[in-house]
């Protein structure tokens, strides 16, 4: 497909340029008439791209991969990793493209990345497309993920393909999902070309993930080792960040661990609406592997993977290497103990003895887990127990009286520490979200798009948008939906 000079965008090609190797060329499926169904213009513009002209017909086919802007170069890239355990030696990009990257107002590096765009030469039998409602549901949650905080790829759009895509409950309409990242570069990258039978790819996989994430580790007297404790951290933070607003990851492959840090690939994802650490959203973890209690330790196995082949790089002598890796590993536990406990501690406005915060703090959870009850609602009706309104707190639960007295603790923890209870209150008001991709505010929006209607979509977007804020006339979306298993699936 030939480039068109006169697509107003202009991509870089650094790792096509500096991998070889771990990428393929690939094209997008032909289509007729692709739209933009949803544009992120604010993140347009961060790109420096004129959001009127990506949400037009020009631009809704060079986000669908039909035409080819300057310096672009699609290709799909490899990668391999251990799925539920089991390594996979082989996976790669079954159904997405890298356009290429661009240098944002920021000065920083982001890949653009199709989902959804075809087959390729990873596709291992499927059949490289997507359906429109779990394209939405990613846009969804993780513009949420952003406006709350969390490291997180990013969707540029949602583009309806026009066609229907068959799956095993029927047709559905088509969609490609626009993604923007600090880099698609992950453990399974590293997992991949650690078995080529060309050993320079691995180095220079490593140099390139230094050079683009965590450029400090080239100046370290062992650079891949400071680079896998640089991820170990990136990953170790995030995963606190995850259990801090009730988030489920669905698929913690290592395929899903992303070098840079950020969260990718929102599959069988879900927020807790109740409050049971044992929570598992995907359709296919029967075995309860990245439930919401194991994802830090989940994580933690990833890592050893993607330190397993970093061996070589550390030092010539195996056993020295691998020393010094696990006890890097080891680091992991304090990492993430210290990222949760300094989350739990802000969400209840303590910075007091660490101890009795995070004593306090788990009084909590063990409550809200024993009531079955909302875990977003009562952290946010937290500032009202502050303001002397602690009616949205106490309607979470159904022994309130048990409520009330671990309240009574909590505050009396505050005054002792001469803590002004406005100004703490106003503190969680900006920590703890009033709003949160809601499990059947989701459905019921993808359910409507899939019929036609994008308007609800639209409108849970702008809510997620501003999680913090009160949004006047948008109460029922800070509720939690009906009381039974949520399940979702990966959409392919």
């Amino acid at each position: 497909m030939a480039v068109d000079a006169t697509i107003p965008l202009r991509f870089e090609g650094t790792l096509v340029r500096d991998l070889e190797g771990l990428y393929a060329p690939a094209e997008a499926l032909e289509l007729a008439e692709p739209r933009v169904a949803l544009l992120d213009a604010s993140l347009a513009r961060d790109l420096g791209w004129d959001a009127a002209w990506l949400a037009g017909p020009a631009g809704a086919r060079v986000l669908a991969g039909q035409d080819v802007a300057p310096g672009s170069t699609p290709v799909a890239l490899a990668y391999a990793g251990h799925q539920f355990g089991n390594p996979v030696p082989r996976l790669g990009d079954g159904r997405a493209l890298l356009l290429g990257e661009v240098v944002d107002g920021d000065g920083h590096r982001r890949d653009v990345h199709l989902k959804g765009s075809g087959r390729t030469v990873f596709s291992r039998g499927g059949d490289g497309r997507a359906a429109l409602g779990p394209m939405l549901r990613e846009h969804v949650v993780s513009t949420a993920m952003h406006a709350l905080g969390i490291p997180t790829t990013r969707s540029l759009a949602v583009v309806a393909t026009g066609d229907q895509v068959l799956r095993q409950d029927g047709p559905h309409p088509g969609g490609i999902l626009v993604r923007v990242a600090a880099s698609h570069l992950r453990v399974g990258t590293f997992e991949y070309a650690a078995r080529l039978r060309d050993p320079d790819v691995l180095p220079r996989l490593a140099d390139y993930a230094i050079a683009r994430h965590h450029a400090h580790a080239a100046d370290a007297e062992r650079p891949a080792l400071a680079l896998f404790e640089a991820v170990r951290d990136a990953q170790a933070r995030l995963v606190a960040q995850w259990l801090h607003v009730g988030f489920v990851h669905g698929v913690m492959n290592t395929d899903n661990v992303a070098i840079s840090g950020e969260t990718i690939d929102y599959g069988p994802c879900a927020f807790l609406d109740v409050f049971d650490p044992r929570t598992v959203f995907s359709s296919i973890d029967e075995q309860g592997r990245y439930a919401y209690q194991h994802q830090a330790p989940a994580m933690q196995w990833n890592l050893a993977r993607f330190a397993e082949t970093l061996v070589p790089l550390v030092d010539d002598d195996q056993a020295t290497a691998v020393g010094l890796l696990t006890e890097a590993l080891g680091g992991f536990s304090d990492v993430f103990d210290r990222a949760w406990r300094d989350g739990l501690r802000a969400k209840l406005a303590l910075d007091g003895d660490p101890a009795a915060d995070v004593a306090i703090g788990e009084e909590l959870l063990q409550l809200l887990h024993e009531q079955g009850a909302d875990y977003t609602g009562t952290f946010r009706g937290l500032a009202g127990v502050l303001r002397g309104e602690p009616q949205a707190a106490r309607e979470q639960v159904l022994d309130r009286d048990a409520l009330d007295a671990w309240a009574a603790r909590w505050l009396a923890l505050l005054d002792e520490r001469g803590v002004d209870r406005a100004t703490a209150a106003d503190r969680l008001d900006r920590i703890n979200p009033r709003f949160i991709p809601r499990n059947h505010r989701v459905e019921a929006a993808l359910q409507a798009a899939e019929a036609g209607d994008l308007e609800p979509v639209r409108e849970l977007v702008d809510v997620v948008s501003r999680p913090f804020d009160e949004q006047p006339g948008r109460e029922s979306y800070a509720g939690p939906g009906p009381n039974e298993r949520y399940v979702t699936y990966c959409g392919t």
